[in-house]
């Protein structure tokens, strides 16, 4: 579970003799929301004037802040009663991490028939040591070059020093860089 907001973006199809009907019912749902703990906001829109597609968002403060409206009983009878004029067509969440500490490259969506998954652990991993391999080397080398007795130094101490130097720059740099460059290879395939 995240401790950071996530925000929740929702497609929905809606029966264009019902709109007055799913207007109302949109402001419902809103006016539910809010009073839960945790909730930061929401809107929702229609694609156009004469479209179907109406998208609804909503971001509450972290993941169990969520998981308390999405299974609360307010919420399961708002969207039964919506559901002979509105159908969810897609879900996406995004808590601002999943493109690994920039804007997210991959996201979660849910369709009606399943979901897009993030890319496979081996996948992430490869990704975060193809950044950290070179970066540490480099810092090895200029660390027993530029430092004198660095070797000398306990090993814990050599580590602390090493991950405090290297975390900011992978999370800020390297990470960002990297996931750029790969995109193509992590995101799934369509």
């Amino acid at each position: 579970m995240t401790t950071t907001p996530i925000t929740v973006s929702i497609e929905r199809t809606v029966d264009p003799a019902r709109i007055a009907e799913a207007t109302a019912w949109m402001q419902t749902g809103i006016n539910l929301a809010t009073q839960y703990p945790g909730f930061l906001g929401s809107g929702w829109v229609r694609a156009g004037a004469s479209s179907t597609t109406w998208h609804m968002l909503y971001r509450f403060a972290d993941d169990a802040a969520l998981l308390r409206w999405e299974q609360s009983p307010e919420r399961a009878w708002w969207l039964e009663s919506g559901s002979g004029f509105a159908h969810e067509q897609k879900t996406e969440r995004r808590t601002g991490i999943e493109g690994w500490f920039d804007e997210p490259t991959v996201v979660t969506v849910e369709h009606s028939g399943g979901s897009t998954p993030v890319p496979p652990r081996w996948k992430q991993a490869t990704t975060i040591w193809l950044g950290f391999f070179p970066l540490n080397v480099v810092f090895a080398y200029l660390t027993a070059w530029l430092v004198p007795g660095w070797d000398d130094l306990p090993l814990a101490l050599r580590a602390l020093i090493t991950t405090l130097c290297l975390t900011p720059i992978m999370t800020y740099l390297m990470l960002p860089a990297v996931t750029r460059l790969l995109r193509p290879w992590l995101e799934p395939r369509r």
